[in-house]
């Protein structure tokens, strides 16, 4: 899930997500109401900026995004007990293949 205006909001605040209402006014853009007092709002700038950084952070993830989803793929359990009872390397195999296929960058 790509990150919002809300998420940069919630990030810049402390992660006090009640500190602000954000509503997508079709018009005017993002209108930020203070729910609680005491929060400073922060500026368009700001949340401009916190959202390129928490987009960079999340694009920076997507190799671990894509193995986790290959991972869940694999009956892993069952995998590793064959390959004990089989002497057998299928799920090392497996985690390998998908490594290199989704490598770090």
């Amino acid at each position: 899930m790509t990150p919002t205006i809300t998420d940069a909001i919630r990030s810049l605040s402390g992660g006090t997500a009640t500190a602000f209402s954000v509503t997508d006014n079709l018009l005017d853009g993002w209108d930020i109401s203070e729910v609680k007092s005491g929060v400073t709002r922060p500026t368009d700038a700001d949340i401009a900026t916190e959202l390129t950084r928490l987009q960079t952070v999340y694009d920076s993830q997507e190799y671990a995004r894509t193995r986790k989803a290959k991972y869940d793929l694999l009956n892993q359990d069952e995998m590793r007990y064959d390959d004990v009872k089989n002497s057998t390397t299928t799920w090392v195999d497996a985690i390998d293949a998908i490594k290199a296929a989704h490598p770090k960058p």
